[in-house]
């Protein structure tokens, strides 16, 4: 099959709109001092922030899958009357303005919270402005991403296995453990990689929830704020980093979100 050819006006269209996205990205790394690109990055308060974002975004992308997972199978697999009111939920906070994803964590678990006030009374702590905050608030933008593309995944599985463990009466949970699971690897992989990128990048949520504590609460994103008033080129190199990370996981994916925003 021959690919038609396009006509200017969409063309010119498309070349301004690619502009619009890459031409910030491109003037970014003009601005970035490559020469003293580590010294920049091994300053200690950069380095803080990055510690702190690395590992405070992989554990919240373990959360993500092991509660993530079970939740698509039940967005692809559920009573579709229940998944219709279910899903809008827990798609939500992709499209959620920072600030009111922040407000909502604190809403539910600030130490008023309709959850954290219970936790208060009982232990005398708090979520909000700790190091376990700014987790939570990479759950909590990252999942939605990563239920999208398994639930995605889970649909598109083949279905012979399946009705083969019907036929022998496996139990649910079986299906699901062993043949559900192993077939839709790839796409668990994809989604935890985009919860991961999600969670690292966040910034207007964490801020609201975890506040900027240096050393405890001020993420990555933070620190690039932060050094805006402090250090230009410092908040350019860390910036741009941040940048290739992003780049670098959309191109690394771009199979698999093509297969499941597509199949």
């Amino acid at each position: 099959m021959t690919r038609k050819k396009l006509d200017p006006l969409t063309l010119g269209l498309a070349l301004v709109g690619g502009l619009v996205l890459i031409l910030p990205l491109l003037a970014l790394f003009t601005k970035v001092p490559w020469g003293s690109l580590f010294s920049k990055l091994g300053e200690p308060n950069s380095l803080s922030a990055i510690r702190l974002s690395i590992w405070s975004s992989l554990l919240a992308t373990l959360l993500c899958v092991v509660f993530g997972v079970p939740l698509a199978w039940v967005l692809a697999k559920g009573n579709r009357r229940f998944v219709n009111v279910l899903r809008p939920f827990v798609l939500a906070p992709i499209v959620l303005p920072p600030t009111v994803a922040g407000m909502s964590l604190l809403a539910l678990l600030g130490r008023n919270g309709l959850l954290g006030r219970y936790i208060y009374q009982a232990t005398g702590w708090s979520m909000p402005f700790t190091a376990s905050a700014v987790v939570f608030t990479g759950v909590f933008v990252g999942m939605p991403f990563l239920a999208l593309v398994v639930e995605s995944t889970f649909r598109h599985l083949p279905t012979d296995q399946q009705d083969a463990a019907e036929i022998d009466r496996a139990t649910p949970f079986t299906m699901f453990r062993l043949i559900a699971l192993p077939q839709a690897r790839n796409g668990i992989a994809t989604g935890a990689l985009l919860a991961w990128a999600r969670a690292l990048g966040e910034f207007g949520a964490t801020m609201m929830f975890a506040g900027s504590l240096p050393g405890l609460t001020q993420t990555w994103p933070m620190q690039v704020y932060f050094e805006t008033d402090q250090d230009m080129s410092t908040a350019y190199a860390l910036s741009a980093v941040m940048a290739i990370v992003a780049v670098a996981v959309v191109f690394a994916l771009r199979k698999q979100l093509r297969r499941a925003f597509t199949s």
